[in-house]
C-alpha cells in the first residue's frame, strides 16, 4: 500500500488546481457513502477527483486515490486494499477506472456493507451500468455523469472568460438581454468556431496540433478496451463497431436504413446492428435521435444518428465542413445532457415535449415553426437574437 500512497501523492502534486473547476463538482453530494462518476474517455474524470481532494480534503493518510488498472491489483484484491486502508484510519477512498477490475460490483458492495464509515467515490466508462454488474449497486450508489466541456466552460479554460450558466427556459425568455450583456465587450463568434473544432475535451490544452489524432486514438481505446471490459464482446464485434462508427461518421446526420447498415458491416441480424448502435451511444460516440413516444429500447430504430459532439466530426468524420451538421450536432450535444431531446415532426428537434427548435444560419426563416407557441430558431453567426431567433452559441451556456 505504501507504493499506492506514493503514486497518489505524485499525481496529486502534479494536478493543476488552477484549471477550470468543472460544473459537476457543485452537483455532487459528497456526503453520500458511495458515488459513481461516469463519463467518456478524456472528459476529465481523474482531474475532477484530484482537484476535489486537493481543495477539500486533508492529505493526512485518511485519503487515498488509486486507479484500478494499477499492477497492484494483479496480486491484491480491492476488498483487501479497503480493509487495510480502513484499519489504518482511512476515510475517503477514490477509485478510478473501476470497469477495468473484474469483480468491481461484488467487491464494492462488500466494502460498502462492511465499512460503514468509509466514503467511496469511483469513476468508470460512460457505458458502465451499475445495476447490471454481478452485484446490484443501484440502491447503494448515487450516479453522476461528467460531460465534455460546455462552450461556457471552454471560454473559461481557453481564454479565462468567466460567465454564468442559464437554464433553458431563461435562455428562451431572456436571450436578447443575456446575449447583449455577454457580447458587449466580447466577439463571441470566433471563440465559438474554435470550440466546435477543438473545445469539447479538456486535453486539447496538451497540444492543439496533435489534438484530433489523440482524439481518434481515444475513440479507438474506448472501442478496444472499454467496451470489452463491460460487455462480453469478441474481436469481430469490435471490428464491426469500428466499421459502423466509420460509416456513420462519413454521413451524419442521416436517417438510417438498418438493412443497408447491416450489409455494410457484414451483419445479417437487424437486432445485432441495433445493439451495436446502442453500444456506440453508451460509449458517448454517437447520439441516436428518436421521435417522442417510441421509447428508449435499443430495438427501436433511431430516426436520425449524429456523432456525439462536433470535435469527433473533425477527428473521425469527413463532414466537418458541412456547417449544417456542425450546428445540429452542437445543439443536440449541449441540450441532450439535462433535457429530453427528440426528433421533431415539424422541425429539427423537440425538447422536453415543449420546445420546438429549427437550427440554421443567420438568415434561417421561421416557416417550419410558424404557429408553434414555443417554436424557436437556433441561429448561427449572430451575436444577439431577435424575437424567437436565439443565437446558437448561447445554448452552450446550459451547464
Amino acid at each position: 500500500m505504501e507504493k499506492l500512497f506514493k503514486a497518489f501523492n505524485i499525481k496529486l502534486n502534479t494536478v493543476n488546481d488552477t484549471l477550470l473547476e468543472r460544473y459537476l463538482v457543485h452537483d455532487i453530494d459528497f456526503n453520500e457513502r458511495l458515488i459513481a462518476i461516469k463519463g467518456s474517455r478524456g472528459v476529465g474524470k481523474t482531474t475532477l477527483l484530484l482537484q476535489y481532494i486537493k481543495s477539500t480534503l486533508k492529505n493526512d493518510g485518511s485519503v487515498l486515490y488509486v486507479s484500478l488498472d494499477d499492477f497492484y491489483f494483479q496480486a491484491n484484491s480491492l476488498v483487501g486494499l479497503a480493509e487495510e486502508f480502513y484499519e489504518n484510519g482511512g476515510k475517503y477512498l477514490f477509485l478510478d477506472e473501476v470497469h477495468k477490475y473484474d469483480n468491481w460490483s461484488i467487491e464494492l458492495k462488500t466494502i460498502y456493507d462492511t465499512y460503514n464509515t468509509l466514503n467511496i467515490v469511483f469513476t468508470s466508462s460512460s457505458i458502465l451500468e451499475i445495476y447490471k454488474g454481478a452485484a446490484d449497486l443501484s440502491r447503494r450508489a448515487v450516479s453522476y455523469e461528467l460531460r465534455g466541456l460546455s462552450f461556457r466552460e471552454f471560454l473559461k479554460i481557453d481564454s479565462d472568460i468567466e460567465l454564468e450558466s442559464y437554464d433553458l427556459e431563461t435562455i428562451c425568455k431572456n436571450h436578447i438581454s443575456i446575449a447583449s450583456e455577454i457580447t458587449k465587450d466580447l466577439r463571441i463568434i470566433p471563440h465559438f468556431k474554435r470550440y466546435l473544432k477543438l473545445g469539447y475535451y479538456p486535453f486539447y490544452k496538451q497540444g492543439e496540433l496533435a489534438y484530433h489524432q489523440k482524439l481518434a486514438n481515444t475513440v479507438t481505446l474506448a472501442l478496444e478496451v472499454d467496451v470489452p471490459s463491460i460487455y462480453n464482446t469478441e474481436y469481430q464485434t469490435i471490428h464491426k463497431l469500428k466499421r459502423l462508427l466509420y460509416v456513420i461518421a462519413m454521413s451524419v446526420p442521416f436517417q438510417p436504413n438498418i438493412t443497408k447498415l447491416s450489409a455494410k458491416i457484414d451483419t445479417t441480424s437487424r437486432s445485432s446492428t441495433l445493439l451495436y448502435l446502442d453500444y456506440l451511444e453508451r460509449a458517448n460516440l454517437i447520439t441516436n435521435l428518436k421521435t417522442s413516444g417510441k421509447g428508449n429500447n435499443y430495438l427501436v430504430k433511431p430516426d436520425k444518428i449524429y456523432l456525439e459532439n462536433t470535435n469527433l466530426m473533425y477527428a473521425i468524420g469527413s463532414s466537418a465542413e458541412e456547417v449544417g451538421n456542425l450546428r445540429e450536432t452542437f445543439f443536440l450535444n449541449q441540450l441532450n445532457y439535462k433535457h429530453q431531446v427528440n426528433n421533431s415532426v415539424e422541425s429539427d428537434f423537440l425538447v422536453n415535449e415543449k420546445y420546438t427548435f429549427e437550427v440554421g444560419g443567420k438568415h434561417k426563416s421561421s416557416d417550419q415553426i410558424k404557429g408553434l407557441e414555443q417554436g424557436f430558431i437556433a441561429a448561427d453567426n449572430i451575436e444577439v437574437g431577435f424575437r424567437n431567433k436565439v443565437p446558437l452559441w448561447l445554448f452552450g451556456f446550459l451547464y
